[in-house]
């Protein structure tokens, strides 16, 4: 589908835009464009590929004139632009806010404007149930992102969305972060032994927006199924993996952080439609007829239990160990 077609990634010199261009690069798509605000990054990248089909713009997606340049000629998008650090965010909500809602926001009608065929936006595991900034302000983008996809003249752009957990190796995540501890013989520090997070490759990331991109339907909202680790058995991985001798310490929960993380609600898993390794949850598309709010109910959901990192696949110490070894950051640590 994407033989000769052109690709926007906001955000794209992140780990997910990277994730991208490894896996098209060598395919026939006709060009890449990565927007972001970052020069030094871009001008990284565009040294290290070389390559005539990535295209350079720089912007901000807070910027509606910037993005919609960026936007002219364009098939399809990713929308991967996002401030996405718990702590950041908690102390500064109205950024969050700025680029994660209105910026979002912006992508879309800036892709609206130009006709351009699919937007996948991405969101997090924290925006269901959203108890810290970065989550309350992904929940809201999702509510913008199908809001905005009802009212689209003509249905000439389809905008879906994917919801995922951890993406292991990402920029400022916390494997990286272990392995750093680990190489300046620091202590290992966990704020909760017990707490479990999804564990996902940035390539199975990859796989979520292009399955969206294949089957979604206006407005539909993505999540795969993934397996998940306590983050006391992934520091102990790791430290087995690298041979080390670093004490694990607890330091406690940070700000805003949950014990476990949701990627469907039970609301959604109520509607959700169970496909082969993910769920697919429709836009609830009901008008502002207040009726069907408040006299039609669904007793189906009583029943129904969310899809979170406690009730999911668990995996043990020797099966993390595994799924890490898959990641080339591991394997090039490792000098395998």
């Amino acid at each position: 589908m994407f033989k000769n077609k052109t690709l926007l990634i906001t955000g794209g010199t992140g780990s997910f835009g990277n994730a991208v261009l490894n896996r098209f690069l060598d395919t026939e798509i006709k060009e890449i464009r990565i927007f972001s605000r970052d020069e030094k990054k871009q001008h990284d990248m565009r040294v290290r590929l070389n390559n005539p089909k990535v295209k350079f713009y720089i912007g901000d997606v807070r910027d509606f004139n910037s993005i919609e340049m960026a936007m002219r000629g364009v098939d399809y998008v990713f929308q991967a632009a996002a401030l996405k650090q718990v702590p950041s965010c908690e102390f500064f909500p109205i950024e969050a806010t700025r680029t994660n809602v209105f910026g979002t926001e912006n992508v879309i009608q800036a892709a609206i404007a130009n006709k351009v065929k699919n937007v996948i936006c991405l969101s997090t595991d924290k925006a269901a149930y959203p108890i810290n900034a970065m989550g309350i302000s992904k929940a809201l983008m999702e509510k913008v992102a199908v809001a905005a996809s009802r009212n689209i003249p003509g249905n000439t752009t389809k905008v879906c969305l994917t919801r995922y957990g951890n993406v292991m190796a990402s920029r400022g995540s916390v494997i990286p972060f272990f392995v750093e501890q680990i190489k300046k013989g620091e202590p290992i520090t966990v704020t909760d032994p017990n707490m479990t997070r999804y564990l996902m490759s940035l390539e199975e990331a990859v796989d979520l927006v292009l399955f969206a991109f294949k089957n979604g339907n206006q407005g539909d909202l993505f999540v795969q199924k993934a397996p998940a680790s306590t983050i006391g058995d992934l520091a102990q991985a790791i430290k087995e993996l690298f041979n080390a001798d670093n004490p694990i310490k607890t330091i406690g929960t940070r700000h805003g952080e949950k014990l476990y993380e949701t990627l469907c609600t039970r609301e959604e898993m109520a509607k959700a439609i169970n496909l082969k390794g993910f769920y697919q949850v429709p836009a609830d598309n009901r008008d502002l007829n207040y009726g069907k709010y408040f006299e039609d109910g669904d007793i189906k959901t009583a029943e129904i239990e969310d899809y979170n990192s406690h009730n999911t696949t668990r995996l043990n110490i020797e099966e993390v160990k595994e799924k890490l070894l898959s990641l080339e950051y591991i394997r090039e640590e490792l000098k395998m």
